[in-house]
């Protein structure tokens, strides 16, 4: 079996155990996740992730011209814009349309630069500083814009009335740091009903300093 043949049956087990799970639903979220010779497998637009054929992902070259499979997902340029400019190595991008993270991205007063609040160790080891990006039309090519010119060592953003985009060096690594974010974002709502007891600077640096956190 080719590591294409793999990746491609990858994506399928990982897209339905999300949509299975309920973080994504109907003909929501995209992934995409890079060969070793540069090109694309991309999850085709309109498609379910409960549902999907690893016969129809898409195939992109390298320079993002499409190969074979069903047409690629129109968040392309968001994807794209990940793999160009992040600076730690990416192998996979994961969007999702998930609950808690879109409830999140609608509430007022939050920190753009820093969206999630440092509740735990595990969001800040798996996504560092969460970026609060503003809504835009699906498909906008803006999208790739913003998340171009964030600093490169951003590895989740999370989009206005949307939803989330997390980098990863795998794509498990993507994931599940998709799955943490998620989690985090339920933390943030269900503390943000009383007082929030967020980790001390001291606690963070440590963190930073022991697990190699790159912010």
């Amino acid at each position: 079996m080719s590591d294409e043949t793999k990746l491609r049956e990858r994506i399928c087990l990982m897209a339905k155990s999300l949509y299975d799970r309920g973080l994504t639903h109907g003909s929501t979220g995209n992934i995409s996740a890079r060969l070793d010779d540069g090109q694309l497998l991309v999850t085709p637009t309109g498609s379910s992730f409960g549902f999907l054929d690893p016969a129809d992902i898409s195939l992109l070259d390298a320079q993002g011209h499409h190969l074979s499979g069903k047409k690629p997902t129109k968040e392309l340029p968001l994807h794209s814009a990940f793999y160009g400019v992040r600076q730690a190595p990416t192998g996979a991008v994961v969007h999702l349309h998930s609950h808690l993270t879109v409830a999140l991205s609608l509430m007022d007063n939050l920190d753009p630069d820093n969206v999630l609040p440092p509740l735990t160790p595990y969001g800040l080891m798996q996504l560092g500083h969460v970026r609060l990006l503003p809504y835009f039309q699906p498909g906008d090519p803006a999208m790739g814009d913003a998340v171009a010119a964030l600093d490169p060592k951003t590895s989740a953003v999370i989009l206005s009335n949307h939803g989330p985009v997390v980098a990863g060096a795998t794509l498990d690594k993507a994931v599940f740091a998709m799955e943490e974010l998620e989690a985090t974002a339920r933390l943030a709502l269900e503390a943000h009903r009383g007082t929030q007891r967020p980790l001390t600077r001291d606690q963070i640096a440590r963190l930073v300093s022991a697990f190699n956190i790159d912010i």
